[in-house]
C-alpha cells in the first residue's frame, strides 16, 4: 500500500510543502491535503477563538452577569 503524501504549511515562507522539507519550527502539519495545509491559519485562528471564548466562559463560570442586580456590591 502507498502512503498518503503529506503537506505542511511553512509559516516563515507562507508556502505549502509536500513532505517534509523544512525545519520543524517552522511549519504546521502535516494535513492530508495541499488544500488543508493552505488553510492551516485560518484553521489555526478559527479554533484560537472559539478556545478563548470557552475560556472565558469558564472563567465566569457562577459570576453574576455585570448588570445583574447587586453584582457590583460582592463582598470579598
Amino acid at each position: 500500500m502507498a502512503q498518503q503524501p503529506e503537506f505542511y504549511y511553512n509559516i516563515a515562507t507562507g508556502q505549502v510543502e509536500e513532505g517534509r522539507q523544512s525545519h520543524g519550527v517552522d511549519l504546521m502539519g502535516p494535513y492530508p491535503s495541499r488544500e488543508t495545509a493552505q488553510n492551516a491559519l485560518r484553521t489555526a485562528s478559527a479554533r484560537n477563538e472559539a478556545w478563548e471564548e470557552a475560556d472565558e466562559e469558564w472563567e465566569d463560570w457562577g459570576e453574576p452577569p455585570a448588570d445583574a442586580p447587586g453584582a457590583d456590591s460582592r463582598s470579598s
